[in-house]
């Protein structure tokens, strides 16, 4: 006896079609919008009342004198603050979620020329627990935009902090704050004068409770390679031959916890500490006496990037405004294809055992 198997993927009837829909209905009815809207948003038109087959004539003039009421606002669909069952993936906290390089005019104290207004970089995230669907990103913003205009620097975060954790009811917050601080240096002999650029970013951290004031600064200098410089000399020396030790462009990026106990810990001292553990920053101003006084500085300075991290350690380890430090030094050799590197930490707060696959690509100076 033969048996006949149905054939599994067989379009279904207009009568089977019917009876599905009729059961899809009887369900949405009980159903809550958001429950309809995890499953899929579009059976909203097939309830009784939203049928539509097609969309109607809409208006293609902008209403420009439609106002919104409290009512009309409070009927907007917000689906970032809509309960867990519309959550995605894994109900898992996320420890950053914000914004990045939103920007805006900030007023900062300077040690030497008053206050200043720089544009400058937002970075501004809160944890989001597990059961949270999203945050209102918007809410970072006009944080901000309610601060930068009445006070400076840290106190803007401080204050923005204070009020989107409280808006967003996070637990953990953390903003940053990137601009380009102009600073006017002397040539080394000409006695002329220019403003060198540093980016210095300024970030704080709250973490169970705990806020950390922390201050990034990138120092661009020229490092002689000490091998280079004697086997240049062993040259001339030894067989009369002109040589000429390679050095580069290098970059530090130095990263300082403010101790909250001590007194202010400026833009400029942080820059005077680089200066001092190595001298020979790049220049801005540049006549032929400077120039060859920038060569003699190199050479009385021959660096590898170990002494770079070493150096610059030293002048944060002595000085009581700063708590735990990092040093990421980056030599980019005019000898090698690749770069010489060194990272020193001391301290909890930037220890890590894993590098961002992307750090020292970062610390590349573009002028």
């Amino acid at each position: 006896m033969n048996q006949m198997t149905p054939k599994i993927d067989k379009a279904p009837s207009r009568t089977e079609a019917e009876t599905a829909l009729a059961r899809l209905r009887q369900w949405a009815e009980t159903a809550t919008p958001e429950e309809v809207a995890d499953l899929d948003p579009a059976i909203a038109r097939l309830l009784p009342g939203m049928a539509v087959s097609n969309y109607p004539d809409l208006s293609r003039d902008y209403p420009a004198d439609f106002t919104v009421t409290p009512d009309y606002k409070d009927g907007l669909p917000d689906l970032q603050n809509g309960p867990s069952s519309l959550i995605r993936g894994a109900h898992r906290i996320i420890q950053h979620v914000g914004i990045s390089n939103f920007r805006l005019p900030v007023r900062y104290h300077t040690r030497d020329n008053g206050d200043l207004t720089l544009e400058t970089s937002v970075t501004g995230t809160v944890s989001l627990e597990a059961e949270k669907k999203g945050i209102n990103m918007s809410r970072i913003m006009r944080s901000f935009y309610v601060h930068a205009e009445k006070t400076f620097s840290f106190e803007v975060i401080e204050a923005a902090l204070d009020a989107y954790k409280s808006d967003l009811e996070s637990f953990d917050a953390r903003i940053q704050m990137r601009l380009s601080f102009p600073m006017k240096v002397g040539s080394l002999r000409s006695g002329l004068e220019g403003y060198q650029y540093y980016d210095i970013a300024l970030e704080l951290v709250e973490s169970a409770g705990v806020r950390r004031k922390i201050i990034h600064l990138d120092y661009v200098y020229s490092s002689t390679c000490p091998c280079s410089l004697e086997l240049s000399e062993h040259a001339r020396q030894s067989r009369g031959q002109l040589a000429t030790p390679h050095s580069q462009r290098s970059v530090a990026r130095i990263s300082v916890e403010l101790n909250c106990d001590a007194a202010c810990l400026w833009f400029e001292d942080l820059i005077d500490m680089a200066r001092r553990a190595v001298p020979t920053e790049t220049q801005v101003m540049v006549k032929r006496e400077d120039e060859q006084a920038f060569a003699e500085l190199n050479a009385a300075n021959p660096i590898f990037v170990e002494d770079a991290a070493r150096l610059f350690a030293q002048q944060l380890e002595n000085d009581d405004r700063v708590g735990d430090f990092r040093v990421v030094a980056s030599h980019q050799e005019s000898l090698h294809s690749h770069d010489a590197v060194s990272v020193l930490t001391e301290g909890t707060l930037f220890a890590s055992e894993s590098l961002d696959p992307k750090l020292f690509s970062t610390l590349f100076h573009v002028g």
